[in-house]
């Protein structure tokens, strides 16, 4: 501008520039406004909108310059996510949500080649190719259910014997260093069964907390509080230590983690840099949600990951109602702003769905009225059917419980809307070929006008996983496994990172179990495998060896529990450990109205399968849900949340 400073700014002492901005360019603009300008706020961008990111205090008298940047801590930890979560050409690496991949029979065989020159550790303890083939079939299910049994009830005699022995025991000799990097349901289920009178355990993880993740879709509405459905990392094992930190760089070779943390001083923070080292590693840090690389996804929809996800959606919620709510708009406007679009028909995406027709159905005329009948739901699936982990008839039950007519009690207010009234669409086989400001393109050229866009389409990678792969090596068994993992940390059937020589242990979404059946992408496996290496730590049976795979085996000169005899007579192998196998205990998922579905497997085949829906289906999904939380403050809580939303209706208060 040729204008001079005073003419253009007037009385405005403060301006506002993108991060993308020149910072020559800025700093140009600084000279020349002459100390007129006071302050920076520099901003960057942010799903929704921009985000701030910190102030530049600026004095420019006697033509000196000083600069001091100070952030605020959502804009610290704002920059550590974003840096640690961007993933180059993540279409690469995309898997359907809730689903695993398989690998081939011709991959499985290369990687159980024994390497040249040696069989490893299997050799070394006479064990045949034979034997270990047989071990790692699944084990015959009524064995396995037996097995099952008797770890509960060495469980539950164990929880009664006093342990000070072992930790006076643990207390004269050094213990192993294990750090665990996370705190979803793997690292949780390990934290409550690991042993910490033998292992100095460290939990490194940027939120200090376990979430109950299924339950996302109910805080995002308002059904529960965030609260409700989380625990604190301290509560769950108070002897484990807990360093607050995001995770960017693993070192194999040193054994060493470097981790980013926030530190505050005042309404000052910085970030800080720490490192920390290990013995034994158990990687348990999940995955991102990955937008298959298609333009405006990260910049225009929602995910629902984590707590922070929930919030931005009730409060997008309430912000487009009340948007809507202004005088002068057009039918048109209102209805393209309170158009709600959920991309992804997998059980985040329909349980979202449901919550969210559920708040329009029962607080909507309350609240908003004269409103509802610009109200639309779309849910935007690629595939041919929802909720592909269903049986086909729960998939048709999902679908005529979705698409139902609208169940307002109120007559005066149902009347205000057409007969042809229909609150929630499915659009299937509808890819999204781009996500613009107010309109999702699909491939079949349709647009779809919205006013919210949640995606909830399939997982990814974070770059500190993709790093650690990189690390271990191109010519490593790891790298070979990865045209089918895609991004995830292959392991053996003991969780063992391959090509990390036993030090390394995965679980849940960042991992794939390299032989046997794929495991789906699920918190139940993900607790399971939890367990399953807690014990496996605790029992010592973890020995080195360099084949692939080189099982554990059992220390001969201790005596087998019940439940070992079982997996013994099961493998017909008394030496080797017993490889994890996941117990499917079903799977459920709300449709709203008070109905929800259930699958259980009572038996391996088909004809095994118990299946419940509606009222029954509904009950079952509130009492597995509520079983499941955490700690007996969790369940208090998320009872009392569902008594007050039946009561007093959900709250709509944006604070």
């Amino acid at each position: 501008s040729k204008k001079k400073p005073s003419q253009f700014l007037g009385d405005i002492r403060t301006m506002r520039f993108s991060r993308t901005a020149s910072s020559s360019a800025i700093l140009l603009l600084l000279l020349g406004l002459n100390n007129e300008l006071e302050q920076i706020a520099c901003f960057s961008p942010a799903r929704g909108g921009f985000r701030y990111e910190s102030l530049l205090v600026v004095d420019l008298a006697n033509t000196h310059l000083s600069a001091k940047v100070t952030s605020n801590e959502d804009a610290v930890r704002s920059e550590i996510e974003q840096r640690n979560t961007n993933v180059p050409d993540e279409d690469k690496y995309s898997i359907p949500d809730g689903s695993n991949l398989a690998m081939s029979d011709e991959g499985i065989e290369s990687l159980m080649t024994p390497a040249p020159g040696g069989g490893g550790a299997a050799e070394e303890n006479n064990i045949s190719p034979e034997e270990l083939e047989r071990a790692l079939r699944p084990r015959a299910y009524p064995l396995f259910m037996m097995e099952k049994a008797a770890l509960l009830v060495e469980d539950v005699l164990s929880s009664f014997e006093g342990k000070e022995s072992a930790a006076r025991s643990g207390a004269l000799k050094s213990k192993e260093k294990v750090v665990v990097l996370g705190t979803g349901w793997g690292s949780a289920a390990f934290l409550k069964d690991v042993d910490v009178s033998k292992y100095d355990v460290t939990v490194v993880s940027p939120r200090n907390f376990f979430l109950f993740t299924p339950m996302l879709a109910g805080a995002s509405v308002g059904t529960v509080e965030y609260r409700s459905i989380t625990e604190p990392v301290r509560e769950i094992n108070s002897k484990a230590a807990y360093l607050e930190g995001t995770a960017t760089n693993i070192d194999p070779d040193s054994k060493t983690i470097t981790c980013e943390a926030v530190s505050c001083q005042g309404n000052s923070c910085t970030m800080e840099e720490f490192s920390l080292t290990y013995d034994k590693l158990v990687y348990a840090v999940g995955a991102q949600t990955n937008t298959f690389g298609i333009p405006g996804v990260f910049e225009y929809c929602n995910f629902l990951k984590q707590v922070e996800d929930a919030k931005q959606i009730r409060t997008s919620i309430v912000n487009l109602f009340e948007r809507a709510n202004l005088p002068g708009l057009s039918e048109e406007t209102k209805r393209s702003i309170l158009t709600f679009a959920v991309i992804g028909a997998g059980p985040t995406g329909i349980e979202f769905a449901s919550e969210l027709r559920d708040f329009i159905e029962n607080d909507g005329p309350k609240y908003y009225p004269k409103l509802l009948k610009y109200v639309r739901i779309k849910v935007i699936e690629a595939s041919s059917s929802i909720l592909a982990p269903f049986d086909k008839s729960l998939q048709d039950e999902a679908v005529a419980q979705l698409t139902r007519r609208v169940s307002i009690k109120d007559p005066t207010i149902l009347g205000l809307l057409p007969e042809d009234y229909k609150l929630t669409e499915l659009l299937l086989d509808s890819g999204v070929s781009e996500v613009k400001k107010n309109v999702i393109c699909l491939n079949n050229g349709q647009e779809v006008p919205y006013g919210l866009a949640v995606w909830a389409a399939g997982n990814g990678p974070l770059p500190v996983t993709l790093n650690l792969i990189e690390s271990l090596g191109d010519n490593s068994t790891q790298a070979a496994t990865q045209p089918t993992a895609r991004g995830r940390l292959a392991v053996d059937s003991w969780l063992r990172v391959l090509g990390a020589e036993n030090e390394i242990f995965s679980l849940g979404d960042c991992s794939c179990v390299a032989y046997g059946p794929p495991l789906p992408a699920t918190a139940q496996v993900a607790a399971q495998q939890g367990e399953y290496l807690a014990r496996l730590l605790n029992d010592n049976v973890l020995v080195k060896g360099e084949g692939t795979p080189s099982p554990p085996v059992r220390d001969g000169k201790k005596e087998r529990t019940p439940a070992e005899s079982i997996t013994a007579f099961a493998m017909q192998n008394e030496d080797i450990v017993a490889p994890f196998q996941f117990l499917n205990l079903g799977i459920l998922a709300y449709t709203g109205g008070g109905s929800a579905l259930a699958q259980f497997q009572v038996t391996p085949n088909e004809k095994g399968m118990v299946k419940g829906k509606g009222k029954v289906g509904y009950g079952l999904w509130r009492s597995v849900y509520l079983t499941k939380q955490v700690s007996w403050r969790n369940r208090f809580l998320v009872f009392t949340d569902w008594l007050k939303t039946n009561i007093f209706g959900r709250d709509i208060t944006r604070v």
